[in-house]
């Protein structure tokens, strides 16, 4: 009896035990399903629209698509830029297959000009509280004098065309060029607008009459989805959210990702400062300048080796040459450089102008996020271009200090016989050598006699001034 109810208590036990455990399962399992399901990739956007951020935000949406991530989130701080590269950019966000969510962030940021195009072209569009968006009209870089209002906006130096004060009162562009851009800009951000259903009227004032509107008002209008006071805020608010994809609706669930931040590196850092407005222009300058005084010196090669690198620069800041044909173009006008100073001595001039662009083509051409030329292998190769030149401009530099085998030059120094008893003619004594099997008419400042041995000085024409090798045994060779 007692050893039935030590079983029957042994049993209850260890069913106990049991579903303790299944409950403890259970308990991990729904911690499991709450538990953060994905990454979001948060890539920022802080100054004027360029090739620099296009490239960077590329690479940044093709890396996230590669990474099959949640969501990919655009904190945004511009006053525009480049309309070429805004329309790249707009291109990248509609045809990835990982949602954009742009949020105008931190708090007192804009998206001016060029960033409400991005952030009408992006499935969700937010903004942080006390910020504003709008004044989207186009305009061109610069003018010529005579056209007060061709002037760069400081907000938006985007290269399109910008009529008179009155034309931008009332909407349209000034000339037939402005017009059609502007127009060409209306319609643009209208079909952006209309495909995610929100306000294009709006949208089109914003183009027209370059209007603004802060979050709130903003909100209300909807111009934008959300005004959200942080990210993981954000990421509550639009968690169920269907937006439209390239390939359908998607339902967003956001509320658990995992943010993952991706700052722009320092390859992004320098074609930002390349791509800068004012940096740009002066490269541009020169860049003709160099190339104009290499063709007005020719031979002087500083200028042109200068100038062409410059110009190849300044093509890629107006985006008229892209990240890879620049990148391209520059290693190209490197080795050429390089390659030209074996045979063409510049005293390092090309050599040195060939490596520098070598380098600096390569980092451009390099993939900012698959790093698929490595720093080490362009370290590598340029340690080598520059052995080589080190080499060729030591080789010549010993050249030079060579003896003259050929020419006039190489008469100098060298030894012959007098053919005949110097006569004095006129302060010098004249008479014939023989130099090298050759008979010369020869001049001296001593008397020499016949069969003497004589030393060439110089050579005047076809006279030789020498002197006796035995007045000049004591001194010493100037070759």
């Amino acid at each position: 009896m007692i050893c039935s109810q030590r079983i029957r208590h042994s049993v209850i036990a260890w069913m106990l035990g049991i579903g303790t455990l299944l409950m403890l399962a259970g308990h991990s399992a729904a911690q499991d399903t709450d538990a953060p399901t994905g990454t979001a990739r948060l890539l920022t956007v802080d100054g004027a629209i360029s090739p620099a951020t296009m490239d960077y935000l590329l690479q940044g949406l093709q890396q996230a698509a590669d990474d099959q991530v949640q969501l990919v989130i655009i904190a945004m701080d511009t006053p525009g830029g480049l309309m070429s590269s805004m329309r790249s950019i707009i291109k990248a966000i509609l045809a990835s297959p990982v949602p954009v969510a742009t949020y105008v962030s931190p708090s007192g940021a804009r998206a001016a000009s060029a960033g409400t195009y991005i952030l009408y072209g992006s499935q969700i569009a937010a903004m942080a509280p006390a910020t504003h968006l709008g004044s989207a009209t186009p305009v061109q870089m610069g003018g010529l004098p005579g056209q007060p209002d061709q002037t760069p906006s400081p907000d938006k130096p985007s290269p399109s065309g910008d009529g008179d004060a009155s034309s931008k009162q009332s909407g349209k562009g000034g000339s037939a060029m402005e017009h059609k851009i502007l127009e060409d800009a209306v319609a643009y951000i209208r079909g952006l607008a209309e495909r995610y259903g929100r306000n294009a009227d709006w949208a089109e004032r914003a183009v027209r009459e370059a209007v603004n509107l802060n979050a709130n008002a903003a909100l209300e209008q909807n111009v934008v989805d959300v005004v959200a006071k942080d990210i993981p805020d954000l990421l509550q608010q639009i968690d169920g959210r269907t937006v439209i994809m390239d390939s359908g609706e998607r339902v967003l669930h956001t509320a658990n990702l995992t943010v993952e931040r991706v700052n722009p590196g320092w390859r992004t850092e320098l074609l930002s400062v390349l791509t800068d407005p004012n940096v740009a222009y002066f490269l541009m300058i020169i860049g003709f300048y160099g190339l104009i005084f290499e063709l007005a010196n020719p031979g002087s090669l500083f200028p042109g080796v200068i100038g062409a690198i410059c110009l190849v620069l300044a093509l890629f800041a107006f985006q008229v040459l892209s990240v890879n044909y620049a990148g391209l173009a520059l290693i190209l006008l490197g080795l050429a450089f390089i390659v030209a100073e074996a045979f063409m001595p510049s005293f390092g001039v090309l050599g040195l102008g060939g490596l520098a662009a070598f380098v600096v083509g390569s980092v451009i051409l390099m993939d900012g996020t698959h790093q698929a030329i490595s720093l080490p292998i362009i370290g590598g190769t340029a340690a080598v271009a520059g052995g080589f030149l080190l080499w060729a401009v030591t080789r010549f530099v010993g050249l030079r200090k060579r003896r003259v085998v050929s020419g006039t030059e190489q008469m100098q120094g060298e030894s012959g016989v007098a053919l005949d008893t110097f006569v004095i003619d006129d302060d010098h004594y004249k008479g014939h050598v023989r130099l090298n099997g050759e008979r010369w008419n020869a001049t001296s400042t001593v008397a020499v006699h016949q069969g003497q041995t004589v030393r060439v000085d110089a050579i005047d024409g076809l006279t030789a001034r020498v002197s006796r090798q035995e007045d000049m045994a004591d001194t010493p060779s100037t070759h």
